[in-house]
């Protein structure tokens, strides 16, 4: 090839590179600063996705399996697999990456947890990949998991670090019950924990929290340039989909809003159409009327438009819904868990005969509880369908955690 042939591609990009650094540097990028160093001579483990990636969307992988003196033998994929093709919930099975000819082993199909087989020849466990801050969202319990089987086999276990897209000073819900752990619920925190991956391995492993009470060799490379204050939008860094649900940097405060209703299967969360979990509707409500109740209710920084829409596929594929579309105003200090309450609230003054708990399959019911972390949560609420019945019981631990988890605060 010629010298000049690959100028094009680097005025390309050259010519999308931001304005200015971004005001933040995650663990992989940390880790390219230091030569790798913490890697050499280990043979790696990468637990990873599409959102592993650095400023330039350069992906973990590639930069791993490219970096001197670095040797990756084995992928590890959570949810959705290594590189992001598969669907929520779908099960995932044990492949060969085809970029790169390593085994990509499945932490999404027949095991949730690495086996030993899995492990064998592994020298060290590479955890890198964007969370969305939220207990539900299953990537932290894949952590966790790996956190465990790296104990268990004596193999340290490393978080390249990255933003909480929540920021760092948000903390919601209550922390999940005995008898209500779950994939969706694997750890006794609350439903948003204010905490980036690398802080929230910490204390999993510092509170003795892993199965066993076992605690693994654990390293955090550190962000640079984060402040818990921050949102992602403030880190000046793309996002990546972290799931084909939650597409854009602010779909972590929506999923947070109305995916615990969504569980439920009787109102739409907008999943399936354009704006996952920016919606909440179905087919018999009034648009206008639900609008114009929840912005009654005054929610500090959160507006209400009606909207009607037809979802492309999924439960209400080309069904006519009608309801409201969320707007969350930067920096809002509203609680996000309360806005799907709230909306149950307006709908039972309006439709009293269309409780959606009622309609709810039971086997949805037991999702939102696993969701939710106890079935208090949904029998506090359903006695009169208020939130301020149910709000003490989520705010009732916040105080508690934020106070345990300021020792491993690391920013």
């Amino acid at each position: 090839m010629k010298p000049y042939a690959a100028l094009p591609l680097i005025c390309f990009l050259a010519a999308v590179a931001p304005a200015q650094e971004p005001a933040v540097k995650t663990g992989i990028e940390v880790l390219r600063e230091e030569h790798f160093s913490l890697l050499k001579g280990k043979r790696i483990g990468l637990i990873t996705n599409p959102t592993g990636v650095d400023s330039r969307l350069r992906s973990t992988v590639d930069i791993l399996t490219r970096a001197p003196g670095v040797r990756v033998v084995a992928l590890f994929g959570p949810e959705h697999g290594v590189r992001g093709d598969h669907a929520a919930g779908d099960v995932v099975e044990t492949s060969v990456d085809r970029e790169t000819g390593l085994p990509a082993y499945s932490l999404y199909g027949k095991t949730r947890k690495a086996t030993p087989e899995m492990l064998r020849g592994i020298d060290m466990l590479i955890y890198d990949i964007q969370d969305i801050g939220c207990r539900s969202y299953t990537y932290i319990s894949t952590m966790g998991l790996a956190m465990e089987a790296a104990a268990e086999q004596h193999i340290p276990f490393v978080v390249l670090d990255r933003p909480d897209p929540l920021g760092g000073l948000r903390v919601e819900g209550n922390v999940v019950a005995p008898g209500f752990e779950s994939f969706v619920s694997q750890y006794p925190i609350p439903y948003v924990y204010g905490l980036t991956c690398g802080e929230l391995a910490r204390y999993l492993n510092g509170e003795g929290l892993l199965k066993g009470g076992v605690r693994c060799s654990l390293t955090v490379v550190t962000m640079k340039g984060w402040k818990r204050e921050m949102q992602f939008a403030a880190t000046g860094l793309p996002w990546v989909p972290a799931s084909p649900h939650v597409p854009e940097p602010e779909s972590p405060e929506y999923y947070v809003s109305s995916g615990m209703l969504g569980e439920l299967g009787v109102i739409s969360e907008g999943v399936g159409y354009t704006l996952p979990f920016q919606m909440l509707g179905a087919e018999w409500i009034d648009a206008a009327a639900v609008a114009d109740s929840m912005n009654r209710l005054g929610i500090p920084g959160v507006l209400f438009r009606p909207v009607t829409f037809r979802p492309f596929y999924g439960t209400w594929k080309e069904k006519e819904i009608h309801g409201t579309q969320i707007y969350i105003a930067p920096g809002s200090t509203a609680s996000l868990m309360s806005i799907q309450f709230y909306f149950m609230q307006v709908a039972s003054e309006l439709w009293p005969d269309r409780n959606p708990f009622l309609l709810a399959a039971p086997g949805r019911r037991a999702a939102f509880d696993r969701v939710a972390g106890s079935d208090s949560v949904r029998i506090l609420f359903t006695q009169r369908m208020r939130y301020d019945d149910v709000r003490p019981f989520l705010e009732k631990d916040v105080q508690a955690f934020r106070e345990k988890a300021k020792k491993y605060l690391l920013y």
